[in-house]
């Protein structure tokens, strides 16, 4: 006989009326006034205070996440950057000067006098006046290499020293630095790039690497790629301040030469600061993720020569003393000195996990873009076609829909409806799961949904043209319903499955508006399996109980 349990029951009505209670603040947004197209219009998917704009008299106790509209949807900037990696391997050889030339005079007796030659962008020449001091001279630069960190472990060394002819010594980057090199100027320039756009209060930007060397940036509501640009080239201000004390109190009066600045990470805290700093981000070459003596995250940081000397001076004179590492007037670490620094570089410890050092790193090295940035592409997406996606994809949609639940009705009667009322909660269903994980639709998305729409009631004819076969068999009507699911229930699971599989993927292998389709297709395909299963048969059993019916017509 048909049952099913009442917890099971109570179960799934409770997922439906969750998943639609999710979806219903989509259906309540309205474009906010005084503002005229869609860049201007509300957030999607914003904070609550946001959605309360935009969300006519809506409840505050009740869900306020909405879907958001993708780029294509809701007009903003494209752009395609390529990051000119090789601009580090000049300013590395450059920085690199100071440290030659002060090891080499050390030497001076041997080498002789030592002279910068003119040098291709990615070596450093330096000229010896003692031919016979050449291999001590290549000896002494090649102790200045550092082995290459990578994710296996320790590579090569950083550089590579030769002797060109008799009396010039060349330096150059190593492979493996360069690999090196390349990856962390573009991590570093992601970081940048996001902290940039952050910053300006927009919502939902894609930034991803495309490539080696290359960086997608898509900002939905944002008026065109000028201003884009514009807001990326800003200069992060990057700086080593003197801590006079901390607070918690946001309007304490800092003083005459101090600062009040918020912690990065500790939400309510903030340093009165003095506003000289003592070095600042452009004398940072680099800060590297590490370990301390105790095995636990921190992160290694150096400074340039006329750094290192300013920093080596203030360590020396405030031991015990907290001070500032502050990116964007904020501060990011406060560490306090231990002991004297000297040679410009240090170690940052605190309560950090292996994740936390790594980020902290790159934003110390986030103080200003490390290599030029090329737009290989840009665009600026108008909202009216955005508005135009949107209605073509609603009419398709809407399409779809009538075109499935007329024939539905037609080809199944009474159990037709049953499908189609599960088609609309399968409908609500995804956007309630888009809204709860804060997933941005697009116009691939939406053709996701159509598909999604189609597909639907895939496993609901394949029970009722079971139930048929069923009821042919001279099978009772109850008994003909609960064969007709137990049957059909492996042939739903093996066709959901292997779609599911593609959609999973779609999402691993794909990127932007393929992503876009493997999410709808994939959060389609686990609703419509619940609803067919479970809710189309909990409102049989429904009308079974209630009618119980001699006869049935599928």
């Amino acid at each position: 006989m048909l049952q099913i349990e009442g917890w099971k029951r109570v179960l799934i009505w409770a997922t439906v009326a969750v998943g639609l209670l999710l979806a219903l603040p989509n259906g309540f947004y309205t474009r906010v006034e005084g503002h005229n197209d869609a860049a201007q219009a509300i957030e999607l998917g914003a904070d609550t205070a946001e959605n309360q704009t935009a969300l006519a008299q809506w409840p505050t106790w009740m869900p306020s996440s909405l879907v958001n509209l993708g780029l294509d949807l809701r007009g903003g900037a494209h752009l395609l950057a390529e990051v000119q990696v090789a601009d580090v391997y000049a300013s590395r050889m450059e920085a690199s000067w100071p440290e030659v030339r002060n090891a080499l005079r050390e030497e001076r007796a041997t080498v002789g006098t030592i002279r910068l030659q003119q040098s291709p962008p990615d070596e450093l020449r330096v000229r010896i006046s003692e031919e016979s001091g050449m291999q001590r001279a290549v000896q002494i630069v090649r102790s200045l290499a550092v082995p290459v960190q990578t994710l296996t472990g320790v590579g090569a060394n950083d550089i590579e020293v030769r002797a060109d002819g008799t009396n010039v010594l060349v330096i150059t980057l190593s492979d493996a630095e360069k690999l090196a090199s390349d990856e962390r100027t573009v991590q570093q320039s992601l970081e940048i790039v996001r902290r940039r756009i952050d910053e300006v209060g927009t919502r939902e930007p894609t930034i991803q690497r495309q490539g080696a060397d290359r960086i997608l940036i898509q900002v939905p509501g944002i008026g065109s790629a000028a201003e884009l640009k514009a807001i990326i080239g800003t200069t992060a201000q990057l700086t080593f301040n003197p801590v006079v004390s901390r607070t918690a109190d946001p309007d304490q009066t800092p003083g005459i030469g101090n600062k009040l600045v918020p912690s990065l990470d500790e939400p309510g805290q903030f340093y009165v600061i003095e506003s000289a700093p003592v070095v600042t981000g452009e004398d940072l070459v680099d800060a590297q993720p590490a370990f301390d003596q105790n095995g636990n995250p921190a992160v290694n940081f150096r400074f340039n020569t006329s750094g290192a000397r300013s920093f080596g001076d203030y360590t020396a004179e405030n031991i015990g003393s907290p001070f500032a590492i502050v990116l964007d007037d904020e501060v990011v670490s406060a560490p306090v000195i231990q002991s004297h620094i000297p040679g410009g570089s240090g170690i940052i410890t605190g309560n950090f996990d292996v994740e936390e050092s790594t980020n902290l790193a790159v934003l110390l090295r986030a103080g200003a873009l490390p290599a030029k940035l090329t737009f290989l592409e840009e665009r600026t997406i108008g909202p009216e076609l955005g508005q135009d996606s949107i209605d073509a994809g609603k009419v398709a949609t809407m399409v779809a829909f009538a075109a499935v639940l007329v024939f539905m009705f037609l080809s199944y009667g009474l159990f037709g409806v049953f499908a189609n009322i599960a088609l609309i909660v399968n409908i609500g269903l995804i956007f309630g799961l888009l809204s709860l994980i804060g997933a941005t639709l697009t116009l691939p998305g939406i053709a996701g949904i159509v598909l999604t729409v189609g597909m639907a009631v895939d496993a609901n004819v394949l029970i009722f043209e079971r139930i048929r076969e069923e009821l042919k068999s001279a099978r009772g009507p109850a008994r003909a319903i609960e064969l007709g699911y137990e049957k059909a229930l492996s042939a739903i699971l093996d066709a959901n499955i292997t779609t599911f599989i593609t959609a999973v993927i779609l999402f691993a292998m794909g990127s932007g508006p393929v992503r876009g389709f493997a999410i709808t297709l994939g959060l389609g395909i686990m609703t419509s399996v619940f609803t067919a299963i479970f809710v189309t048969r909990l409102l049989l059993v429904m009308w079974f109980e209630r009618r119980r019916p001699k006869t049935i017509e599928v």
